[in-house]
Parts: structure tokens; sequence; C-alpha cells
């Protein structure tokens, strides 16, 4: 029985997440928040279903590796560069002002030691990759400008963790030479840096390849994680982080033909095991300490939200982005890390923080990462409510004020809302066929690629009615909504007619629960993207199948119309 009580733990783990993500699913909550919350109920401090702590833990692991293994195959560096300045600065500038801020909270308003200040002011400059990423990718946002602002930022932040585990012993006074430890670090990370591109160059093409002769399914999947898990072992064995190594080699990967299939093979294993990771942090929180030291767990939440919300805010904002790309941005950040953990554990190895200081950061990270499905969700859909009320009335009376005695002679132009993949392909279409159009974008750099084509940009939200105001949609033929995020399809939808209730409006949608909320909005035309490339299959399908043309019309009208 003894050997089969690591199984009977996972099991249960399993399906005590399952039920979670159930419940959270049905009551439209974030899946993530029930892995939480099922943690917490099955953990050592409440009913402890779950004995076996370290085989729980080394499962994360591994769940964190993967993540960030994916994060590497789906992110390109040339979507990080779209990013501008604030990737690399502004990351650096968010983890300064948040020491900073949470060095001088710690030794003003709780009267800590420099130590323990400056240790508080570490843990709250990191955020947790593993919860936003899961959060973006389950939101389809990875892509999105704030998506990538926040994956530059927690780039930044994982990398900066090996520089702030060599500062530790210099805090806790066990180390000489800072500076001798600091340049060990970096040559092992170019080191190790060097080591990939080799293997992403002449190894990883032979392995993959003809020569290498892995032609099946399941050796192509094993080969995936014996290359993911022993870059995590090898940037650990070299005092390096593990999440580091994971990524890099992911980014390797990338630039070969075989990423797309990596990606399939290895998502639904980063799924099991992320699903641990979540339940993991959640049955570290103990219910009881928190009962007995509310106030100060309550105090410490609310300060690590105010230091983080508005340092990212002001970031995002000083370096030109609006309102609300920033306070998405902040909304998803203001979490702290799971390697805060790490941090907190090699603080009380050093005797910087005594153990009821570890407890109340880890009380507080977990709650912090409990309230970020629920404080983006929140943003997301108030922010466009809250703007909308603030300025349409202004603007629809504004924007529409014409002559009672002046008809419009010629069609206005197509208003392109969006101006990624699907808004550039439409833009370019319009240009051949002479129809006049404007680009509207958020994403700077999108406005400038549209300019260097001579096509015409307005660089501002579409979902803020200011910004519609300037794309004259009173004289516009029609306005065209590509944007993936269906909050941002519905707050720009009902804007725009807002302004103008005759407008022609053609909006993407994914959910059929989301094409019905802007049909009642008086959206003229809904795209799924999903749906017309089933279309497209279909007819050609019915073509090889030797149907005539009239048929295959019916065919797909009547599929199309649900019968």
């Amino acid at each position: 029985m003894q050997s089969l009580a690591p199984i009977i733990t996972l099991s249960l783990l399993l399906a005590a997440a399952l039920a979670g993500g159930m419940i959270a699913h049905r009551l439209k909550q974030p899946i993530m928040l029930g892995y939480l919350i099922i943690g917490i109920i099955a953990g050592p401090h409440a009913l402890g279903w779950v004995s076996d702590i370290s085989l729980i833990e080394m499962a994360a692991s591994i769940g964190v590796a993967l993540l960030m293994f994916t994060m590497g195959l789906e992110i390109s560096l040339s979507q990080l560069r779209e990013t501008g300045r604030i990737g690399i600065w502004g990351g650096l500038a968010q983890i300064a002002a948040t020491l900073a801020l949470g060095t001088v909270a710690g030794l003003w308003l709780f009267r800590w030691p420099l130590e323990q200040s400056v240790l508080f002011g570490l843990m709250i400059s990191l955020s947790s990759t593993a919860v936003c990423l899961k959060i973006l990718m389950d939101r389809g946002e990875l892509s999105s400008v704030q998506g990538r602002i926040m994956v530059s930022f927690l780039i930044l932040q994982d990398v900066s963790v090996v520089a702030m585990m060599i500062v530790l012993p210099v805090m806790g006074g066990s180390s000489n030479d800072i500076w001798l430890a600091l340049g060990l670090s970096l040559g092992k990370a170019i080191l190790f840096i060097g080591i990939a591109l080799v293997l992403g160059q002449w190894v990883l093409p032979w392995l993959f390849g003809d020569v290498g002769g892995v032609r099946s399914r399941e050796l192509f999947l094993l080969t995936i994680l014996v290359l993911c898990l022993g870059a995590t072992i090898g940037t650990q064995l070299l005092g390096l982080s593990m999440v580091f190594g994971a990524f890099l080699i992911a980014v390797v990967l990338r630039s070969t033909r075989f990423v797309h299939q990596a990606l399939a093979e290895i998502t639904p294993l980063r799924d099991i095991f992320a699903t641990l990771f979540f339940v993991s942090i959640g049955m570290l929180l103990d219910p009881v300490y928190i009962l007995n030291n509310w106030a100060t767990v309550l105090s410490i939440v609310a300060l690590i939200i105010i230091i983080k919300l508005t340092v990212v805010f002001g970031i995002v904002r000083a370096f030109g982005y609006n309102n609300r790309i920033a306070v998405l941005t902040g909304a998803g950040l203001f979490q702290i890390g799971e390697f805060s953990f790490v941090l907190a554990q090699g603080g009380m190895n050093e005797g910087l923080i005594p153990e009821s200081f570890y407890c109340l950061m880890l009380s507080s990270t977990v709650a912090t990462m409990i309230l970020t499905p629920l404080s983006i969700a929140l943003a997301s859909s108030l922010y466009p409510k809250i703007t909308s009320a603030l300025n349409r009335r202004s603007i629809a009376q504004e924007a529409c004020r014409l002559p009672a005695d002046e008809e419009k002679k010629e069609s206005g132009p197509v208003i392109i809302a969006g101006y990624g993949r699907t808004g550039e392909n439409l833009a370019r279409c319009l240009a051949d066929a002479n129809i006049p159009f404007r680009v509207i974008d958020i994403d700077s750099g999108c406005i400038a690629s549209a300019k260097k084509c001579s096509m015409p940009g307005i660089y501002g939200d579409a979902t803020n009615p200011l910004v519609l105001a300037q794309a004259d949609l009173c004289n516009a033929l029609a306005l065209v909504i590509t944007f993936p995020d269906h909050r941002a399809v519905e707050a720009t939808a009902k804007n725009a007619l807002a302004i103008n209730p005759q407008l022609q409006v053609l909006a993407r949608f994914h959910r059929e629960r989301d094409a019905k909320i802007l049909r009642d909005m008086g959206v003229a035309e809904l795209v799924n993207p999903e749906s017309e490339a089933s279309f497209k299959f279909l007819k050609q399908v019915l073509k090889l199948s030797g149907i005539d043309k009239q048929d295959r019309k019916e065919i797909v009208d009547l599929v199309r119309q649900g019968k």
C-alpha cells in the first residue's frame, strides 16, 4: 500500500482540481481560482487530504518549467521588441521603484530592520510568471499590447532573481566579494546561452530531422521533455534560475521548423502540471494563521496592491500608453511571484527574517495570487463601462452635429479598429480596391508600420469614445472591429453606435454568448474566424465530392443556419 501512496496522492489532487475547476467554470470564474481554493481546502492546514507535500512540490516545479517552455515557444523576440523601450527600461524601472517603495514602507510603516525591509522590497518587486501566463493564455491576450508588456516585465523579473539570490548572502554577511559573485553568475549565464545557441544551430536540427530519425510522436514528445527538463537542471546546477533555462531553450527551438509540433505536443502536459502548481500554491496557505493575524495580513496585501498598481500604472503611462493599457497591466502584475518564496527561504537561511515574517509573506503572496484573476476580469469589464459613462454623452452630442439640410454626397471611409494580422490584410485589400479607410490601434508600432505603407492611421484606444470621435464615424461607410479581446469588441461597438446609431458595424467574435451580446447592441455583421475556416474546408470537400455548385451553396447555407 505504501508504494501506491504517490499515485493515490496525485489521483486525489487531480480529482480535487477537476472539482474546483468545474465549480469555478459553472460560476463563470477563472478556472485557476478554483485550483487555488481547492488547494487550500485539500491542503495540510485544512482537510489534510494530501500528506506528501514534497511530491506535489516536485510536480509543481515541472509545471512552472513547462509553462516557461511553452511561453518561449509562443513568444518571439520580434514580439518582445515591439514593446520598444518599455520592455527593458520600463521593466528595470518597475523593479527599482517597487524595491525602493517596499523598503521605505518596511522601515517607516512596520518598523522592520533594514535587511528585512530590503528583502520585503525585493519580494514584492517580483510578479508571478505562472499566474500571469495562465491568465493571459486563458483569455487569449498573450499577444495583446498589455500581454506583451506583462511578458517583457516578467522575463526581466525572472532574470533578476539570479542577482537577488547573490545579494542575499551579502546582506547576511556571509559573502565578502559581491562583484566576484556577480561576475561568476554573469559568466555562467553567458556560458549557458552559448551552449543553447550551439544546440539550436547544429544539434537540434540533426536531432529532430532526418539524420536523428525522430519520426514518432512518442519519441518527439520525449525529446521535447528531455530538452526542457535538461535545460532546467542545467541552469540550477550553474546556480541560475530554472525558468531561465526552460525559457531560453524554447526560444532557441522556436527558430527551427519544429516549433509548431513541439507546442502542440507539450501543451497538454503543461496544463496538467501547471494545474498541480496552482493547487500546491493553495496548499501553502494556512487559514488558521490568517484568522489569527487577519489585520496584519490585510494591511500587507493592501500595501502590496497599492504599491505595485501605482508603480506599474505610472511606468506604463510614462512610456506613452493610455489609461486602459496601464490599468490592465497593473491589474495583471500586482501579485507577488512564486520566486518570492525562494527569496524568503534564502532570507531565513541567512538569518535575515524570522519565521513569523515568512508566514506573513507566504499568506500575502497566496492572497494576491488568488485576487489576480478577479482583478483582471474586473478591470477589463468595468473600465470600458466607466469611460463610456463619462464620455459617451458629450461625444455623441458633438461628433454627429451635421447641418440639417446637408446630405452626404459620397460614402465615407471604412474604419478598421485593430491593425493586427486580420486588420492589416483587410487594409491591403481595401487599398487595392481604392476604397478609403482609416486604421485605429493602441500599438504605436502597428500605427508606424501602417504609415510606412502609406495607410492612414490613428493612434489610440478604439474602446475610448474620444478616440472614436476622431475617426468621423458619422460619415463612415462601416466600422470593422478585428480585436480578439471580446471585452474590447463590446466596448468599441457600444461607443461607436452611441456616436452614430446608423453605423454599419462588423465585428469579430469567438463564443456564441459574445455574439448574442453584440447582436443585441445592433452590430450588423458578425464573423467567427474559426467557423469561416470550417466553411472554407466544407466548400472544398463538397467540391472534391463532385457536388454541383448550386447544391454546394444550399448545403453550406443550411449549415450556416444550423439546420
